[in-house]
């Protein structure tokens, strides 16, 4: 149980040394993954459109 305790009082202690990001720097960073997201998300659906044509051309 010791060894329990000591734990988690350590990982509260190292908790508390993380320097946390603002509100800006959270709020900017969900941005970038969201535009990302969905430009990745066109490119892929750009691609299985153009495949799907031509596999429907080739063999439809």
């Amino acid at each position: 149980m010791n060894k329990l305790v000591r734990f988690v009082k350590e990982c509260v202690a190292e908790l508390r040394k993380v320097v946390w990001p603002g509100r800006d720097d959270v709020v900017s960073s969900v941005g970038v993954v969201l535009v990302s997201t969905l430009v990745i998300a066109m490119i892929l659906g750009l691609l299985d459109f153009a495949f799907s044509t031509g596999m429907n051309f080739v063999f439809g």
